[in-house]
């Protein structure tokens, strides 16, 4: 019983450490959410890797393996055997991943004020 009273230290001390070591990509928050600085939406550009230059609208964050998928970039092309849906098999492309840390900030999605859209619909029914 005394070993695993250590163990669970060393594990907290390490869990520490690795949160006060955070690199510079992300941001620990409570309860392990990761903070990017791209979010889903967001218009950017690749700046290093294989696909510099080619830029687009994020469609995923992937914040556990610090990945985006950019739309068009990285297109996949995925062989598919023959199923019911594809009788005659298929070849489908979708986005690959991209390390976010090879990505930069063009334009910012907007956000939706959800307050003044249902402000403005109360406004309407009462008139």
């Amino acid at each position: 019983m005394g070993t695993t009273g250590i163990l669970s230290v060393e594990i907290a001390q390490a869990r520490r450490l690795l949160a006060s070591q955070a690199g510079s990509l992300c941001h620990f928050h409570l309860m392990n959410r990761i903070k990017f600085h791209v979010k889903k939406g967001d218009n950017v550009e690749v700046v290093s890797g294989n696909f510099r230059g080619s830029s687009g609208k994020i469609l995923q964050v992937l914040p556990k393996k610090q990945r985006v998928l950019i739309e068009g970039v990285r297109i996949i092309k995925k062989h598919l055997r023959k199923s019911q849906d594809n009788p005659s098999g298929k070849i489908a492309e979708r986005e690959g991943p991209i390390h976010i840390s090879n990505v930069r900030l063009i334009e910012k999605a907007e956000k939706k004020d959800k307050k003044k859209e249902t402000k403005t619909k109360k406004e309407k029914a009462k008139s």
